[in-house]
Order: structure tokens, then sequence, then C-alpha cells
């Protein structure tokens, strides 16, 4: 019933999205232009989709400890890392799509909720060298995976911490000081949604940008997305159904809200 009720919504978001010849903000027009139509293929994403394939045929067995909302599909802890892949990992659409944001963006310091096995954090950190990206991740197990798949990988600017959320996130946001980019992809419950946006936003700028994650997943993340969308230092946000984004430019005078297209 939950999956047909999603396959719904998805269904009238096409219907109502709006692609970049239906919006008047410049600034939109350039995202869809620039982020989202950018079809280029960057170094880094042969390299990340090859580990995103190791994984997806890796028949290892793990303990996995979820604090969140927990999968669609696997209840039992032990579980294969094949199965985790398939159904856990951002998609490589998305994954493109991170990697776009922070190059065309450019934030220099990056907090992520949620690693898994690192194939997020590698879209996010090898978009920007110089880029320093902090990621959250509840399971230890998951986690101690994901830092050999940052190390096979060569990349050096990822620190990890491991651990339930609220306490990694002080150490987390002590370690980065300010939160340019901040990618929320754990947990999926509205109360823990929220208090990781108002966690954050003390050390946004109004340059700052927030993307999450599944905000149609449920009824709760509805309830948080809209809610978010409302606060006052929101300026705009952009509805993809799977994805949100929230920025909080001065310049923008006045509260706008974009559902958009994304093939």
């Amino acid at each position: 019933m939950k999956k047909l009720l999603i396959v719904w919504k998805y269904l009238l978001y096409k219907i109502s999205a709006k692609t970049k010849y239906d919006v008047h903000s410049p600034f939109v027009y350039n995202f869809i232009a620039d982020v989202l139509e950018d079809k280029k293929p960057f170094y880094a994403f042969e390299e990340i989709e090859m580990l995103r394939i190791y994984l997806k045929h890796s028949d290892h067995v793990i303990h996995v400890e979820d604090f969140g909302a927990g999968s669609h599909t696997m209840q039992n802890p032990e579980r294969k890392i094949s199965d985790i892949a398939r159904s856990n990992l951002i998609s490589k659409k998305f994954g493109e799509l991170l990697f776009r944001i922070i190059n065309y963006y450019n934030p220099i310091k990056i907090l992520e909720f949620g690693t898994s096995f690192g194939i997020s954090t590698l879209y996010l950190a090898k978009a920007n060298s110089n880029a320093k990206v902090v990621t959250l991740e509840g399971s230890e197990t998951i986690a101690e995976i994901a830092t050999k798949n940052f190390k096979k990988t060569g990349c050096s600017n990822i620190h990890l911490f491991a651990g339930e959320f609220s306490h990694t996130l002080p150490n987390a946001i002590n370690t980065l000081k300010q939160l340019d980019f901040i990618f929320i992809d754990g947990n999926h419950r509205k109360k823990p949604t929220l208090k990781y946006f108002t966690n954050c936003l003390p050390y946004c700028t109004d340059n700052s940008i927030f993307v999450f994650d599944d905000i149609h997943w449920s009824s709760e993340m509805e309830a948080a997305w809209k809610e978010i969308q409302q606060h006052p230092s929101v300026t705009l946000s952009i509805d993809l159904f799977f994805k949100g984004i929230i920025f909080m430019r001065k310049d923008f005078h006045h509260k706008q809200h974009f559902t958009l297209r994304f093939s």
C-alpha cells in the first residue's frame, strides 16, 4: 500500500514539476541549466561507480546497528553487504547531482548525516579536493567498511564519526566550525530531521545549502519538509521529489518554492 502511495505521489510530482522554461527566477534557471541538466562526465564518476558494483556483488555478511527509521526491506541486523548496497546507497543519478552542486557552488565545509558505505560521501568529497567533508554513520561496522573505501579510492579529505548522531554531531560541528553544505540522509523521521536542521542552523551562512533525502518517504518526512520550508531562515526550497534542497540567501527578498523536473 505504501509503495502504491509513493508511486501516486510521484505521478503527481511529474505532472506539476517545472522546467527552466517555466521559472522566472534567474538563480533557479541557472541551477536547472548548469546543475540539473549538466550531463558532462566528471573524472570521479567511473571510479565511484566501480566501487558500487563491487559492493553490490559482495556476499560478506555483517551485523548492522540501525538507529534510524530502518530499511524498507531489511529488518534482520545480520545482512549481506550486497543487499545493503542494492537498497540503501544513493543512486548514481543523485550522487552525480551532489557532485555537481559541490562543483558549482564550491562549499568548503561539508557535513553529511548517513555515510553508509561511503558512495555519497565520495561524490561530495571528490567534487572539491579543497573541501573538508565530515560524515556521520550510526553503525560502527558500516563505518569501518566506508573508511576502507575512502582509503581504497585515495580520498583524504573525509573525516568519519561513528555512533549515534546525537553523540557525534557536536564533535562534527566542532571539527568544521562552519557549515557550507549539509546533506541529511539518516533517521528519516520528523523529529530527528528537524533537530538536525535546527542544530546546524547556527553554523550556517547566507550561502549554505541543505539537501534532504526522501522528503516524500512518509507523512512524517513530508511534515518535516513543510516545516523546514516555512522556517524564517529559508528563502528558497526546491522539491525534486526524492530530494529536497534548501537555500538561505538573503538576496532573495521573499520565500520561493519550486517543484522541478529532474530526469
